[in-house]
């Protein structure tokens, strides 16, 4: 499976291409399979992400998870604090 991901323009927040739009929870991220280079083209062109690029992940029953390291951490949140965490479910170490 293929995840689209980049930054919000406005605030710098990792976001996660939805299908229809973009959201800071890697949950509700869709594969974009062999459509994400070109939607990685539109939504660049548009700016409505920055530094936008597509990932590899596999499709787990609490929903994508990123099969690199980097990017578990990027979905997961903040690790300077731990209560600034997005979301504390995501494994950043994959058993």
């Amino acid at each position: 499976m293929k995840l689209l991901t980049g930054n919000d323009l406005a605030s710098g927040d990792v976001i996660w291409w939805t299908g229809s739009g973009w959201s800071r929870h890697v949950a509700d991220a869709v594969d974009v399979g062999a459509e994400g280079d070109a939607l990685l083209a539109s939504e660049s062109a548009a700016r409505r992400v920055n530094a936008a690029y597509v990932i590899d992940a596999e499709a787990t029953t609490a929903g994508p998870l990123p099969l690199h390291i980097k990017e578990r951490i990027r979905a997961s949140g903040p690790t300077v604090r731990a209560d600034l965490a997005i979301n504390t479910e995501i494994p950043i170490v994959k058993a």
